[in-house]
């Protein structure tokens, strides 16, 4: 196994315990099956996006490998980063406190279209990253990047952002929680903070950026945002 390979997979393998630490134990059980499947769905859809890019685009690999606040090189990013993980992790334990103490009841069939929505922001992020082979987990310009405006990109462009807001919201109810809808709110709003911050970055030091934003209307959602 080579080294990128190893660490593709063992920070897949730290992502699942994480995963399973928020969600099964603010719930104090493992008979939450809600958690088991959001669980089982994730990690399968994360699995199978980061082998195929081991095999076809491994360059994309490497830029998503280096994450987190101390990776951005610049301070708002820094700050942005460091909102964002508390948030989703509590998007997940506030769910799983509400399994344990019962405060919501949603039906099963919003759960599914959860589940549903969860694998479908997977897939978007799938055609993203086969779209943008410079899809870093950072913001950065590289030497010799070019604006991507094929597939996914001539639709909104933001389509990875796209993808984590419909995250967002099937995580709560995939996982059975009304009130872990409140947690989509703040999440949202540092994610628009970051796509605004890039958009001005971006702007500056990729050429053709602005030419692109003339293009494509919609930076988040179509016909409205």
């Amino acid at each position: 196994m080579d080294t990128l390979t190893r660490k593709s997979l063992g920070g897949l393998a730290q992502l699942e315990v994480a995963l399973a630490m928020a969600l099964f134990v603010p719930a104090w059980s493992l008979r939450f099956w809600q958690g088991w499947v959001y669980w089982l769905l994730f990690s399968l859809c994360v699995l199978a996006i980061t082998l195929y890019f081991l095999k076809h685009d491994r360059h994309l690999i490497e830029g998503r490998l280096a994450a987190g606040p101390r990776a951005e090189r610049q301070a708002r990013q820094k700050i942005v980063q460091a909102l964002a993980a508390p948030l989703f992790a509590t998007a997940m334990v506030v769910p799983a406190l509400d399994h344990r103490y019962g405060w919501s009841c949603v039906p099963t069939a919003l759960m599914i279209a959860g589940d549903a929505m969860l694998v479908l922001s997977f897939a978007i992020i799938f055609f993203v990253f086969k779209e943008n082979s410079y899809a870093a987990a950072t913001i950065r310009v590289e030497a010799g990047q070019r604006v991507i405006s094929t597939g996914v990109y001539r639709i909104v462009r933001h389509p990875m952002y796209a993808a984590a807001v419909l995250l967002f919201v099937a995580t709560p109810l995939a996982l059975g929680s009304f009130w872990g809808l409140i947690v989509v709110l703040p999440l949202c709003a540092v994610l628009v903070a970051r796509l605004l911050d890039e958009e001005r970055y971006l702007s500056a030091n990729l050429a053709g950026y602005d030419a692109y934003r003339g293009q494509v209307r919609y930076r988040l959602v179509p016909y409205i945002w």
